[in-house]
């Protein structure tokens, strides 16, 4: 008799949603034009296995790819990005994003967190989401961002769920 796990292997539901984090960032010293500058990263994320993310023993658990875009003020416009969205919930209750992008043929890779995610504060832990851009190759800091999930965007972010 097969277990649980070998009968899902081969089903591929999974789902994936858009969602615009928008805000601002600093450039680091000499890394850019000075004072505060816009940042927005637009991206899909979601699980191509729902029952392989949904396995809390599994590598992928709450972990799913994400793609989309990224505009950095001062550094560049929609630039395509790629990379992971994790629910951390359990682990250390953070959401975080990961994601390179290229610019000008400097690869950038960014890191980004909404923090203390807690019952009780789920309006704030849920919208607000802190930032670090670094050069991929270098590690050098870029810049520092504050992004915000903007309470208005939900009903496209809850319009965009799609089923695979």
């Amino acid at each position: 008799m097969k277990n649980l796990s070998d009968c899902l292997e081969g089903v591929k539901k999974g789902f994936s949603i858009d969602e615009v984090m928008s805000g601002d960032h600093e450039f680091v010293a000499g890394a850019g034009p000075e004072g505060r500058l816009p940042f927005e990263f637009q991206v899909r994320w979601g699980p191509p296995n729902v029952f392989k993310w949904a396995n809390p023993w599994g590598a992928g658990f709450l972990r799913q790819p994400l793609g989309g875009t990224v505009t950095v003020g001062g550094l560049c416009e929609a630039a395509e990005c790629a990379g992971t969205l994790e629910l951390r919930y359990f682990k250390d209750r953070r959401i975080r994003y990961t994601f390179e992008f290229e610019v000008d043929g400097v690869g950038y890779h960014y890191v980004g967190e909404k923090v203390n995610i807690r019952l009780w504060n789920l309006p704030t832990s849920h919208t607000t989401c802190f930032g670090v851009l670094t050069e991929k190759e270098s590690g050098k800091l870029v810049s520092r961002s504050l992004t915000h999930f903007r309470l208005a965007t939900v009903p496209a972010f809850v319009g965009s769920l799609q089923f695979q």
